[in-house]
C-alpha cells in the first residue's frame, strides 16, 4: 500500500470558476492532477485530501466535485479546508460519498498498519494574522486534533499520518498546541496544505523535532500526487 497526499483541489463544477485567475499553470489543473492520480494509484493505495476541496456553497453542488474524487481509483480520506463552506453535518457529508471515500473528523481511520489522523486546524498563535478571535477557534482545532489522536487504537508497530489543512505551526516554527500534542503521541509523519504562491515557496518541508512535514498544496507539487509511504 502506498499513501499518496494532494491538497487544494478547488473544485467547482456546479459553477465553474477559472482558477487561471491565480496563474496560468492553473489551466486545466484538475485534468492534470486526474491524469498523475490514474497513472500511480492502485486500487489498494491511499490518497489524502487535506481540505480546500470545492468552492461550492452548498452540498448538492459540492456533491458534483465529490463525485468526482469518488470516482478516481484508491482509498480516498479528506477533510475540511477553510473554504470548504458547504461542509455541513460530517452525516451529511459521509452520506454522499461512496467508493472507499472517507471523511476524518474529530476521530480516525486504519488501514493494514497505517492510521490516518488529524484535523483543519488555524492560524497560530505569533502569526502576523492572528487576531484576538483566533485564540478561540485555534484551541477548538487543537482540542480537535487531540481528540483524533486519541481515538486511534494503534500498537507499537503501527505507523500514523496525520493531515491538516492549516500548516501546525506559524512563519517561526515556534512551538504551539498543535505541535505538542504531535510531538507528545510520536507522531512522524503530517502533511498540510492551505499555503500558495510565495507563502508555498517559503513553506517548510522536512524534519522539524522528529517529525517530518509535507506542505501538499496541488500547485506547489505542479499538479502531481506525492507520495509520502
Amino acid at each position: 500500500m502506498n499513501v499518496y497526499a494532494i491538497s487544494d483541489l478547488h473544485l467547482s463544477g456546479a459553477q465553474p470558476k477559472p482558477m487561471n485567475i491565480f496563474g496560468d499553470n492553473w489551466d486545466d489543473h484538475w485534468d492534470k492532477i486526474m491524469e498523475d492520480w490514474r497513472e500511480k494509484v492502485e486500487p489498494e493505495d491511499v490518497v489524502l485530501i487535506p481540505g480546500d476541496i470545492s468552492w461550492a456553497m452548498r452540498m448538492e453542488e459540492a456533491k458534483i466535485d465529490t463525485d468526482e474524487i469518488c470516482e478516481m481509483p484508491g482509498k480516498k480520506i479528506m477533510l475540511r479546508g477553510n473554504h470548504d463552506y458547504w461542509w455541513s453535518s460530517i452525516s451529511r457529508v459521509r452520506a454522499i460519498l461512496y467508493n472507499e471515500t472517507y471523511v476524518i473528523q474529530n476521530d480516525s481511520l486504519n488501514f493494514g498498519d497505517v492510521w490516518f489522523a488529524g484535523t483543519r486546524g488555524w492560524v497560530c498563535p505569533n502569526e502576523k494574522e492572528f487576531l484576538p478571535d483566533d485564540e478561540k477557534i485555534y484551541l477548538r482545532e487543537v482540542g480537535r486534533l487531540k481528540i483524533s489522536l486519541e481515538s486511534m487504537k494503534r500498537t507499537d508497530d503501527d505507523c500514523v499520518v496525520v493531515m491538516m489543512h492549516y500548516p501546525p505551526f506559524n512563519e517561526m516554527k515556534e512551538p504551539n498546541g498543535f505541535t505538542e500534542l504531535l510531538e507528545t503521541f510520536g507522531i512522524k509523519t503530517v502533511i498540510y496544505g492551505h499555503l500558495h504562491d510565495i507563502a508555498a515557496m517559503r513553506s517548510f518541508n522536512g524534519e522539524l523535532n522528529g517529525i517530518t512535514y509535507h506542505n501538499v498544496s496541488c500547485d506547489y507539487l505542479d499538479f502531481k500526487l506525492k507520495r509520502i509511504l
